[in-house]
Order: structure tokens, then sequence, then C-alpha cells
């Protein structure tokens, strides 16, 4: 949630950031009005309360008419002490419940606009010129006997795959890799739960305007996970963190679980857009005002395994139309995907600000030793996705696919993948 200071305090800052989302504004009026309420409605339960106690120790050393008077009077405060009480109770849940609703303020250097209207802010590597027809990650897949598409739909459905052979032992390597540069950056390594708990969910932000997206479990009140900035936001939810020795920084594998609701003809075709798939996810906490020196550094550790799988890409400032819930500001690198001659996401970083954790309970201490909200970041490592573009940018005109110098040692010293079929 946002910070409801900020919303008193400097309304129009709320109501620039939902213009720029393409949000209502005129949701920022009416979460003055609940919270002039709210405010109001405790401090006149507080009052009663207080006249209730005052008049609880008088009526003790009353004796006759005048103690008959105090206990009619009690009896009244009290009525009036519930009735106080079921207002305040109504008025803070309707505050809540809108407050919820309201997605993170955007950044003031975000670009304004949709998906479509993002910001490039540098090339990295040129897109390669093959003197062949290159082929897509699906036929090099096929060939490599690295993915097997029909069973898979035929065990889980359409969008779900079998990743056999050298595919499944590309996957473990690259994951392991980001694991690997995770770790030597001061990343706690951690296999993370898969299904959370409603709270949880709705904690990240997920359950807004994205929650089609996401699979449910009604019979356990269950969800699945799209990424493991889920489970790890909800790590130290309603904790204190000790950020005494700065940020406490995690890296998560788990399998990701999208619906992909709105999506039907789009990237059927391999496992560019599927409804299962595994990541290496970054998260962070930190001190707000440390977090987009963190959001730099994050980015900086995305193109640092970019550069491994030598892949030419491209980094983009995502506009606020196309954020998300949390993010006050994100930035994704696309890579080159030779067969749709195309720049496609492979790796996305948010600042969510203290928006998540604000929803979540987490705090830490600052110097003079008053609980205050952290701030939570999240980017990725690596995903299976990242299997095509390695495929398509280092194939060969054989079938066969150059394996990344960095990689290498992550798949038994492999070079060269070489075709089980012509």
């Amino acid at each position: 949630m946002i910070d409801p200071r900020t919303l008193r305090d400097d309304p129009d800052v709320v109501r620039a950031s939902q213009r720029a989302r393409g949000e209502d504004e005129g949701v920022v009026d009416k979460l003055l009005s609940l919270d002039s309420r709210r405010r109001s409605s405790i401090a006149a339960a507080n009052t009663l309360r207080a006249e209730q106690k005052s008049l609880g120790k008088l009526v003790p050393k009353a004796q006759g008419d005048e103690r008959a008077a105090l206990l009619a009077k009690a009896k009244d405060l009290a009525a009036q002490v519930k009735a106080a009480e079921v207002e305040q109770t109504e008025a803070s849940e309707e505050f809540e419940q809108l407050h919820r609703v309201v997605p993170n303020l955007v950044h003031p250097d975000a670009p304004e606009g949709g998906e479509d209207d993002f910001v490039v802010l540098k090339h990295v590597g040129e897109p390669k010129k093959f003197d062949f027809k290159p082929k897509d990650h699906l036929e090099l897949c096929e060939g490599l006997g690295a993915l097997d598409m029909e069973r898979g739909a035929k065990v889980s459905g359409s969008r779900f795959y079998f990743l056999t052979g050298i595919g499944a032992q590309l996957q473990l390597g690259l994951l392991n890799m980001a694991i690997a540069q995770a770790s030597a950056n001061g990343f706690t390594p951690m296999i993370t739960p898969t299904l959370v708990r409603p709270e949880i969910m709705a904690g990240t932000g997920f359950l807004g305007a994205h929650s089609s997206e996401v699979y449910r479990l009604r019979d356990d009140d269950l969800y699945l996970v799209g990424t493991s900035e889920v489970p790890l936001a909800g790590y130290h939810a309603d904790e204190i963190l000790d950020l005494g020795d700065g940020a406490k920084r995690y890296a998560g594998w788990s399998s990701c679980y999208r619906r992909e609701a709105g999506s039907y003809g789009k990237d059927t075709r391999g496992i560019i857009r599927v409804h299962q798939f595994d990541k290496v996810e970054m998260f962070v906490y930190t001190r707000p005002e440390d977090a987009e020196a963190e959001h730099a550094r994050l980015l900086d550790w995305e193109e640092q395994m970019l550069a491994k799988i030598e892949v030419p890409y491209r980094v983009i400032d995502t506009a606020t139309g196309d954020l998300g819930t949390s993010a006050y500001r994100k930035f994704d690198c696309e890579a080159w995907v030779p067969s749709q001659e195309a720049y496609r996401e492979l790796t996305s970083t948010s600042n969510c600000t203290t928006f998540q954790a604000r929803r979540l309970g987490i705090r830490y201490r600052d110097e003079d030793g008053r609980p205050q909200t952290v701030a939570t970041l999240n980017g990725t490592l690596a995903t299976t996705r990242w299997i095509v573009a390695i495929l398509e940018n280092h194939q060969l005109e054989d079938g066969s696919v150059r394996v990344p110098e960095a990689l290498r040692p992550f798949l038994g010293g492999t070079e060269v993948l070489t075709p089980t079929s012509k």
C-alpha cells in the first residue's frame, strides 16, 4: 500500500501517479474522505473510552442516588463506546479495502504510457547475421532431443512440455550458473514453496489487476506462484528485520505457474509463453533511502548474467501503464531472438519501495530504534525462456549449438551441443 502520510500530505502526487498509470484519480478523494472518517472515529472512540475509564473510578466511591446516577451514565456510556467501536471498525475496514486497491506510486522519471511506450536505455551487442536461414528454438530443440511438446500436451494440456536430455541439462546448468553468481554476490540461495496462502499472494500485489494470471487451488485456499518473489516477500512477513549490516538478499529457485489468460494465439509455438517454467529470482529487503541504488545493482547483476550467455540485448525503462500493481519503476532486459527478428524479455527488475512491505508488515529499526517500513526489490537472474535465446543466437548451420563459454563448466565442459537426428 502507498504511505497514508503521502496521501494526506501530498494527494496531488498520488493523483498524478494514478493518471500516469491510466487509473482513476478520483479514488484519491474517496480515500481522503474515508481516512478523515476513520481518524475521526478513532478519536471519538478513544475519547469515550477515556471518559468510561474515569467514570469507572468514581462509581465505587459513590453512594445512594449519586451511585445510581453514575451507574445509569456508565450504562449509557458503554452503549456509546460500543457504537463508536463499530463505527471505527467499519470506517477502518472501508479505508483499508480501498487503500489496498490503489497501486504503488510511479517514479517521476518513468515514461508514461502503455505496453509499447517504453524507452530504450541502451543496446548491448549486435544481432548476428547468419549466412544460412536460422532455425527457431523449437526446430533446434527437436534436433537436439531437448524438448517434447507433444507429450507435454498429452500429459498436461497445451503450453506444457518436457525438457529432455540436453534440454534438462541446459536448464539445470543455466539456473546453477545463476545461483553461483548470486551466491558470489552475497545472496542467500533459497528453494522456495510454490504454494502460498492468500494473504501472502495479496500482500505482494498479485491479486489485483493481474489475478486472472494466477492459478488457485480453491479446495485448499492456496495459490500457485508465478515467481519466487511471492514466497520470498512473505518470508519475513510480520517481522522486524535487522538491517544494521546492510540489505538482506535472497536468490529463490522455484517452478513458476502462469495461466496466461487472454494470450491465446500468442507465442504458442515452443517455450516462449508457457504455463510452467523454472526461474532464479533475486529478492532484496533494504532501507527505503537505499532502494534506488539497489535497483541499479540488480540491473547490473542481470546484465552480468546476460553477458555470460553472449546474446545481444537491450535495456528498457518500462512505461507507467505496464508496471504492475507493486512496481515504482521497472527495467527489462530483452534479448534478440533471430527467428522472430525481435527483442523478447529475459529479465525484469522492479523497485517496489515500501508498497509490499507495508501490506505484509515487514519493518526495520531506524537509528533511533523506531520501527520503519522496509523497501523490497526483485529481479530475474535466469528462466527457462533463456534457452530460446541461447539456442537461436548460438546455432550453427547443421543444427548444432555452440555453448557460451561461461556456461560450459555447468554442462560438464561441453562446447557444442550436437543434434541427435538430422
